[in-house]
Formats: structure tokens, C-alpha cells, sequence
């Protein structure tokens, strides 16, 4: 059953046009996802669908009587009422009935209207109402029903209205970045939830676990055009690549022809038949097509690097407390070169805090951190860029010089770094006030780069962050040779960045696990909870040796480390191999590159040996 049909609608602003002709429609039980670039209108579509703005072009249609739910990024609530108010001054149907069926109770001689009343109550399942309500309150860490919504954070709010909306249970639920402020464990019952529930989603998200295992269906908005994928998030990346090698397999058959057809062109005298005026028409649609580009304009990221020296980062016996509650206790850790370290755990547990103490923006109650003297760190925080009144994207670059060095020794302008971050010439001259949440993300990490640090801190990076920036962003990351410290609720991101996680338990305890994100939680899944056999907890703690590996720790940590590094010098490898094969090296080049080719055969000798020792140590 169709909920909403989008039909033809366009929207521009000013000469900018966002898409245009756009059509598509929602049916019951569908759960669908929106892709597009920051700035491509992901946020105006959902605007338009759900009233708050106007199409250019084309109508939006839905079905009579259904209710629609919106959650913003930034909602709307009433600062004046409790977080129980809250739900309760909403206008779900199921409080309607409750309300019919307690005035029904009050005339008990109206028997028709009772019994219809209390037929009501059996259809919205309102009998435990209240019990459903304080569940999901509870599961969103929204316990203080009483807490006035003024008084709330950022992220309280938005969990408040996600709440108030899946008690409502609307016949459609639009959501804009719903993963945006929820820990990953609030993240993983949204998950379930919306898995087993027969509710119907529109929504954007860049949480692309969310997408595989929520979605049904993918709707791309690239280039001003829609593309549709019946699947989840595996599915789409599967059938988009396909799309995209018939794109370019078409325009180079197009390419071909437009060779041959100019040629006739040409050579065609001034006087036409119709024949030859229909095959000059097709010219031109041939040509069009030919020509026809792709904006692709994906960031380019080549910062340079501060040189790591053998003193990294130290803490020994660190301890921290808030009144009564404890942060870290005698924390002692000495990062390695090259480590990559994420950081998961509730929120309230330290996570922020140890990110401040390394950054000696916090002081330890006790023992001390000692920061390398070739150290430069990159922090990019939760809070983003500082806006000044009337600053241009352009003059946020300029402060840190008018040009930036990358690697081997090359520089480029302020105006060309930005055009590798995705910000064209005309856009490095608006306002930074004008640009979307996405963008100024996008700004933000380009400031934190250019600074050139060798250990990078990232708060909560992937929030804001269209898909397409996300990848690119982790293939910097993967070649990323210096230190990299990752909290991020984004799973995908996390598996595919980190080779251990610092799991922030509360109480100061902070337990090192050997492994990425979905390593972590197919171990906490596999294991009985406490409550039901005592010695969990020392299994639990004990992660030294993995259960199915005779590795230690850090012999474990040192095996990642080197089937990262053994891809990367093979490709260094091939690189140096194909330069000797098509000649261009330069004769007096030739003895300095082969010196350098033998190091890097050398070092992957070293390195494929102790690999193999790992690898029979862990066949024992």
C-alpha cells in the first residue's frame, strides 16, 4: 500500500539547482534510506516531504489520514515540560484512546461509548502504555522523568524526541542522521528494534551498519538524478559499481561515435537532405553525451607528516575523579609507532575525559603523562569549527599561510587544498556561517590536517560526513603512518580504522581488547553474563590471549601491524618494479633506486619471517 508518492518535484536556490524531475514513492512496511553528498539536498528533500518546505516544481501526496513522524537533526521541544510531559503533550493516537477510555470510565451508563472505548484500547495495545513509554525511555538513558527539558544536553534532546516519536508509532517515520548522539549500545537496540518492528522508514543516515541491517531499500541522489536499489547497504555498493562501469562504457562507445559522426559532419555539403538533417540531429545528442562528465570531486588528502620520534605517548599510574566518580585509577599505557587505537564505552564513562587528559587540557589527580618531544598532535573534537561573524571559507585556511606543504616536499595555495576538500572556487568565497553541518565538518578536519601532526585524535569524526567523504577519509587513514586515537560510534568505520579498542567500563576501568569493533562484540556475545556464572568476570578481563590464538597481546597487536605494513610495501614494490619496466628512470637515477628497491625487498623478507613465526606460533 502506497503511504506517500514524491512526484517530479525540483528545488533550487537561486542559480543553484539541487535535483530536479525528481519522483519516487513510499508503500507500507518499507524501510528506506536516502544517499547524496553534503550539500546535494538530502535535508531539503526530507523538508519537502514532510511539509516544512516547498518544492519549486512538482507535488508531494500522501494517503488519507496516516501519520507522519519527523525527526530533525535538531529538534523542536517545549523547554518548559519534564521529559514525562513531554511524551504525554504529543499527539499520538494512543493517547487519544487512553484519554476517550478514561472518560468513558467517568459515564458508565454511555455503555456504546465504552465498549467502543475499550475495543480501542485493545486495538493501540494501550492497556501497558506506560510500561512501553518508560522502556524505551529507559533503553534511550532517559531515566529522570521528572528533569525539565531546558535542562537537558544536546544529545538528551534529540533522544527525547526519537523517543517520543517511537511511542507515537506513526505509519511512516521520516529520520534525519537518527544514530547522530546515541551511544553504541542505544545504537544497537534502534537497530533490533526497528528490525522487528512492522514500521515504515525514510531516512538519511552515513551509519552504514544501520543501512545493511535495517534498510531494504537504497535511494541514491547523485548528480541532480535518482537511482533506486532494491537492498540494503551491500547490495547497493554491489549494484552501483555495476551502474557505474556501464556509465563509462557507454560514454566511451559514445566517444567513439561522436569521432566517426564529426568527421561526416564535416565533410557534408551546406545543402542537406532530411535524411542527413535526422542524422545531424542524432549528432548532437551523440555529442552531449560523449562529453558528458562526471562531478565526482572527491577530497584529496596528501598533508604532510611531523617525523615520530621513539617516545610516543606515556601514562603511568594516571588517575582522575570527579567527586565520586572515578574516570581512570593507576591507567598505565605506552602507545607504540603506528598504533591505532579506537575508543568505545557508554556515555558518562571517561571517554572525553581521556582524550582532555592526553591533551593536557585535564589534570591528572595522580601520576603523570609524558608526551614525546617530536610528538605533534591533531585534535579533532565534538565541537567543531569556531565561526567568527562574516569569516570566508578561504580566510579559515589563510590563517595557517597562504600556502601548505604536502608530501615530498611539494606546496600548494590555500585555494588549491580547498578544492581537494571539496570546496570549488565560488564556494571558498561564501560566508563559513552559510554552510551545512556537513561542510563545516569538512572545513574543520581540513584545519586539523593541514597542521601536519604524526598522532591524530578524532572525537567522534564520521558525524555530519556524507558517505562518499567517509571513504575517502578512511583510505587516508589506512596509510595514515603515524598514531591515530578513534572515538567513534560508527561501527563500519571503526572495524575498518582500528587494531584495538580502549573499552571505557565506568568505575575506572579501562580493559585493552585485541581486536576491532566486531571482534568485540562477537567475544561480549559469545560469553555467559556475569549474574550467571561467576568466573565470567576474570574471563572477561583477561584478554591477554585471545581464546582461539597461543599469541599474546601484543604479539597479537604486532601480527595486524604487519599484514598492514607487508600491503603496503608490496604496493611500493610494484610501484618501483613498473618505473624500471617502462623506463622512466633516468640513467643517473638508476643505482639510487635500486639501493631503494632492495630496502623495501629487504624489509619484506624481515617481515613475511616474523609473520610466519606468528602464524606457526598460533598453529601450535
Amino acid at each position: 500500500m502506497n503511504l506517500l508518492s514524491v512526484e517530479n518535484i525540483a528545488k533550487s536556490y537561486g542559480e543553484r539547482t539541487l535535483f530536479s524531475n525528481i519522483s519516487f514513492g513510499i508503500n507500507q512496511d518499507q524501510k528506506i534510506a536516502l544517499i547524496a553528498k553534503n550539500g546535494t539536498g538530502k535535508t531539503s528533500l526530507l523538508n519537502i516531504i514532510t511539509g516544512n518546505d516547498t518544492p519549486d516544481e512538482g507535488q508531494i501526496v500522501s494517503r488519507n489520514g496516516i501519520h507522519i513522524a519527523f525527526l530533525p537533526q535538531e529538534p523542536n521541544l517545549n523547554p518548559n515540560l519534564t521529559v514525562e510531559e513531554t511524551i504525554f503533550a504529543s499527539e499520538a493516537p494512543v493517547l487519544k484512546v487512553i484519554h476517550n477510555y478514561e472518560n468513558a470510565l467517568k459515564n458508565p451508563e454511555d455503555t456504546d461509548a465504552y465498549q467502543k472505548a475499550f475495543e480501542q484500547m485493545d486495538i493501540f495495545n494501550a492497556w501497558d502504555f506506560e510500561t512501553q513509554y518508560k522502556q524505551i525511555l529507559f533503553k534511550l538513558k532517559l531515566d529522570n522523568l521528572d528533569l525539565k527539558v531546558d535542562k537537558l544536553s544536546g544529545g538528551q534532546k534529540k533522544r527525547l524526541a526519537l523517543a517520543t516519536i517511537l511511542i507515537n508509532k506513526p505509519d511512516l517515520l521520516i529520520l534525519d542522521e537518527p544514530t547522530n548522539h546515541l551511544d553504541l549500545e542505544m545504537i544497537e537496540w534502534l537497530e533490533s528494534y526497528f528490525a522487528q518492528e512492522k514500521i515504515t522508514l525514510f531516512m538519511v543516515t552515513h551509519d552504514r551498519f544501520f543501512l545493511e541491517r535495517v534498510c531494504n531499500e537504497i535511494i541514491e541522489l547523485d548528480n541532480g538524478q535518482l537511482y533506486q536499489y532494491k537492498g540494503n547497504y551491500s547490495y547497493y555498493l554491489e549494484k552501483k559499481d555495476a551502474r557505474m562501469a556501464a556509465e563509462a562504457a557507454a560514454v566511451e562507445k559514445a566517444k567513439n561515435l561522436y569521432t566517426k559522426e564529426l568527421d561526416w559532419m564535416r565533410r557534408q555539403p551546406k545543402a542537406r537532405t532530411t535524411k542527413s538533417k535526422s542524422r545531424i540531429d542524432d549528432f548532437y545528442v551523440i555529442k552531449e553525451k560523449a562529453h558528458q562528465r562526471r562531478q565526482e570531486h572527491t577530497v584529496q588528502l596528501e598533508i604532510n607528516m611531523e617525523r615520530l620520534g621513539s617516545k610516543i605517548i606515556e601514562f603511568h599510574n594516571v588517575s582522575k575523579a570527579f567527586q565520586q566518580k572515578v574516570i581512570l585509577d593507576k591507567f598505565n599505557y605506552s602507545f607504540q609507532r603506528g598504533e591505532r587505537v579506537g575508543i568505545i564505552g557508554k556515555n558518562g564513562t571517561g571517554k572525553s575525559s581521556f582524550l582532555n587528559l592526553l591533551t593536557k587540557n585535564l589534570e591528572p589527580d595522580a601520576g603523570k603523562i609524558i608526551i614525546g618531544d617530536t610528538i605533534k598532535i591533531g585534535y579533532y573534537t565534538q565541537s567543531g569549527i569556531g565561526v567568527k561573524p562574516e569569516q570566508k571559507v578561504i580566510d579559515v585556511i589563510k590563517e595557517f599561510g597562504e600556502f601548505i606543504p604536502l608530501t615530498k616536499g611539494k606546496i600548494i595555495s590555500a585555494a588549491q587544498l580547498l578544492e581537494r576538500f571539496m570546496f570549488d572556487r565560488k564556494k571558498q568565497y561564501d560566508y563559513v556561517e552559510k554552510l551545512s553541518g556537513g561542510e563545516l565538518k569538512r572545513l574543520y578536519l581540513c584545519t586539523v590536517l593541514i597542521q601536519n601532526p604524526n598522532f591524530l585524535i578524532l572525537d567522534e569524526p564520521t558525524n555530519d560526513l556524507d558517505i562518499v567523504t567517509l571513504n575517502v577519509l578512511e583510505d587516508f587513514l589506512l596509510d595514515f603512518p603515524g598514531c591515530l586515537l578513534v572515538v567513534s560510534h560508527d561501527r563500519y568505520f571503526m572495524d575498518k580504522i582500528v587494531d584495538h579498542l580502549f573499552v571505557f567500563r565506568g568505575e575506572g576501568q579501562v580493559d585493552d581488547f585485541p581486536g576491532n569493533y566486531s571482534d568485540y562484540r562477537s567475544y561480549e556475545d559469545s560469553i555467559v553474563p556475569e549474574s550467571s556464572q561467576s568466573e565470567d568476570k576474570k574471563e572477561k578481563k583477561n584478554w591477554k590471549k585471545d581464546a582461539n590464538s597461543a599469541l599474546s597481546y601484543n604479539e597479537q597487536k604486532e601480527y595486524s601491524r604487519i599484514e598492514r605494513d607487508l600491503k603496503k610495501l608490496a604496493e611500493q614494490k610494484e610501484e618501483m618494479e613498473a618505473k624500471f619496466a617502462d623506463g622512466t628512470i633516468t640513467p643517473d637515477k638508476v643505482n639510487e633506486a635500486s639501493e631503494k628497491l632492495q630496502k623495501v625487498l629487504d624489509e619484506i623478507e624481515e617481515k613475511e619471517l616474523r609473520w610466519m613465526e606468528l602464524m606457526e606460533k598460533m598453529e601450535d
